[in-house]
């Protein structure tokens, strides 16, 4: 019997996915790292209080979370100082991103991202039919002119830019994020990925309105907070956009455990400061452990450091299986040539142990 046929758009990609991840890694290899430093998780962990708050609720995990996510909402509200309406819940960012493009994309719409950005985003816009076009990094890092121009080239519907930037930990200050958006095309919305924000300097913070209507700003509790597992994120723009998910989004798909521990994280600031003092030390821990094996930590404001091999591309793709048989699973940017660079999560000082101890080892097998 003959499988019915895929619909065009996903009958023409390629089987693919944007990451390996680590638990496919390990079985592959037979057993697991002794040091997780590649998928920019928050080895520190979560609050104290979100642990014990998404225990209590387990015994009530038979229910649908709420499908409003309404004291998150207005938790975030609060916080974010800006209005429930402009603010969606959503499966992280990831999430997210794939309902947005889905909302805003109709097949053969122009959309603008750097080569080598965050790949999932390169995957969503494939997905629903969109036209990728690329601009090179400019000094390892984004480079908002470049966008800008060919966003006004190309007539683009999306522009996506990390800020923090993954993979290289980049950031550009607040001035440049507020003249990218002065600057936009009629019609062309900024899709501004804050990610790592927590972790950044006030000033790459720019000051955009909730509900300026040329910027959705993306934010997530999988990072500085510390609840990748949950998958829950959150994002900011003008209300009718925000409303505009209503009319795609799975309305319980954001699950009632990650609710209720986004909320407790959340209201732990004191823990979230905690974490990002750990990160801050465990950089200056990676860039040392660089230094020392030859290689040089660009500037970063995420919970990573993005080492610098001084080589090529192929260096660094040896490098990356060398540290593996060492037990250590870091990544690398996929694009040249931001692709002499290997990059490492943050994390506490037993794994960065581990890393300082086959370094040395691993460069020599390559």
């Amino acid at each position: 019997m003959k499988l019915p046929e895929f619909a065009p758009i996903p009958a023409s990609l390629p089987n693919t996915v944007p990451f390996v991840g680590p638990e496919t890694l390990q079985r592959q290899r037979g057993q697991a790292f002794k040091a997780r430093l590649g998928a920019n998780e928050n080895g520190f962990g979560p609050s104290p209080n979100a642990i014990s708050a998404m225990r209590e609720a387990t015994t009530e995990i038979w229910k649908y979370g709420d499908s409003t996510s309404f004291d998150l909402l207005n938790a975030l509200s609060g916080h974010c100082r800006v209005p429930v309406d402009s603010i969606v819940v959503g499966e992280g960012i990831d999430g997210l991103l794939g309902l947005l493009v889905r909302l805003m994309l109709a097949p053969g719409d122009a959309v603008v991202t750097s080569d080598g950005a965050y790949p999932t985003f390169n995957f969503h816009v494939a997905g629903f039919g969109g036209l990728l076009h690329k601009v090179p990094y400019r000094n390892d890092a984004e480079d908002p002119d470049a966008l800008l121009a060919k966003a006004h080239e190309t007539g683009a519907k999306l522009i996506y830019l990390a800020n923090p930037d993954n993979p290289m930990g980049s950031w550009l200050e607040g001035h440049r994020i507020e003249h990218l958006v002065d600057q936009l095309p009629q019609g062309t919305l900024l899709i501004l990925d804050e990610a790592y924000v927590e972790f950044a300097p006030a000033t790459a913070r720019p000051r955009i309105a909730a509900d300026d209507p040329r910027v959705i700003r993306m934010r997530t509790f999988s990072k500085a907070y510390g609840l990748a597992g949950a998958r829950i994120g959150y994002a900011i723009g003008h209300p009718e956009l925000v409303s505009g998910f209503e009319r795609i989004r799975n309305h319980f798909g954001v699950n009632r455990l990650a609710q209720i521990g986004a909320l407790a994280a959340l209201q732990d600031q004191e823990w979230l400061q905690m974490t990002c003092d750990k990160v801050s030390q465990a950089r200056v821990k990676i860039a040392q452990i660089g230094k020392a094996n030859g290689l040089v930590a660009l500037p970063s404001a995420t919970n990573f450091v993005t080492l610098d091999t001084g080589r090529d591309g192929a260096f660094a793709r040896a490098l990356i299986p060398a540290l593996e048989a060492e037990g250590v699973f870091v990544r690398m940017p996929g694009v040249a040539p931001l692709d002499r660079c290997i990059r490492i999560s943050c994390a506490p000082d037993a794994e960065l142990a581990v890393l300082e101890a086959v370094l040395p080892s691993a460069l020599k097998h390559v």
